[in-house]
């Protein structure tokens, strides 16, 4: 009897779940390469064809269907096991996958991954930002970090940090040159840099003043999905650029960038690190948490109510 890896099963479910083999590639954290020759070689031993395959799209053949039905459940219940089995080490190990909004994940990076790794060396984190929500549980993901009114409801939810801000700034000879703006409609005499959200549409900055709330189509030049890019070139005095303040703070304080709008930009939500309720968390999973905890902000979630039989789950 042919013997399969779980490895070829987990490709199999991933490109079932994701629908593109590049997208489950990222998330398995290997080459698409890789991924296709694994699935290409439980298709071949089982002789029958799981995908179909076009240059833009692949999806499940009618075999292929019936074949993810019965085979997710068992491949769920043998990663219970194994996750079982890890939560009995007593040195954290193994690979924790965290997904994040961009600007999330730089804002806990150096405050908070990097010390815990440089703690528990033995602990692979591998985090994938994106700028769209998604489901953790069906992304295969250990943790998320979103803004704490976006934590999904039924997800346990560890605060990180305090209120954050976005911020208008531009640099000082563009400021020099085109002048400062006093109000949100000021804007429109400016060149700004516009951002473009992951479902394809243009951001409108949010700015709120005594209950005055307004969003602003902003005009410019450039339109860019990526906040470095939108720094860049405000620092090149291209625009003004609406940032997180944590991503300019260091360009601020040096007078390379100047805050203008300020009375205008009112403070975000805190930053929360979330994650479903789990029967049996591995080392580094309870590591991660109590790391956080103590690292990243008050707890509202204690690391001793991770059975789901143990306590509700708490909320954002």
């Amino acid at each position: 009897m042919a013997q399969h890896s779980l490895t070829e099963l987990d490709a199999v479910l991933m490109v079932a779940r994701r629908g593109k083999f590049r997208a489950a590639a990222v998330e398995l954290g290997v080459s698409t390469t890789a991924l296709s020759n694994a699935v290409g070689k439980l298709e071949r031993a089982l002789g029958v064809r799981l995908f179909n395959r076009t240059t833009r799209s692949v999806s499940l053949t009618e075999a292929g269907q019936r074949f993810v039905d019965q085979v997710a459940p068992a491949v769920r219940d043998i990663h219970e096991a194994m996750e079982a089995a890890r939560s009995q080490q007593a040195t954290p190990s193994g690979t924790l996958r965290i997904n994040a909004f961009p600007t999330a994940a730089r804002e806990i990076f150096s405050s908070l991954v990097l010390p815990f790794q440089r703690l528990h060396p033995q602990v692979h984190i591998d985090i994938v930002t994106e700028g769209r929500l998604v489901d953790i549980v069906a992304g295969g993901f250990d943790l998320g970090v979103r803004s704490e009114d976006l934590v999904p409801v039924d997800m346990i939810s560890l605060p990180l940090g305090g209120a954050r801000r976005n911020v208008v700034v531009g640099a000082p000879s563009y400021l020099e040159a085109r002048g400062t703006p006093k109000i949100p409609q000021d804007l429109t005499a400016h060149t700004c840099l516009r951002v473009r959200l992951p479902n394809g549409a243009i951001y409108r900055w949010p700015l709120e003043k005594d209950g005055e709330a307004v969003h602003i189509d902003v005009e410019g030049g450039l339109t860019l999905d990526e906040a470095s890019l939108a720094r860049t070139a405000a620092l090149a005095s291209v625009g003004l650029t609406l940032a997180m303040e944590s991503d300019v703070r260091d360009d601020i304080d040096a007078g390379r960038l100047v805050r203008v709008l300020e009375d205008w930009t009112p403070t975000l939500p805190p930053l929360s690190l979330y994650y479903p309720s789990r029967r049996n968390p591995t080392a580094a999973f309870k590591a991660f948490i109590d790391f956080a905890r103590r690292h990243g902000g008050q707890a509202v979630a204690d690391i001793d109510g991770l059975d789901a039989g143990s306590r509700p789950s708490l909320t954002r």
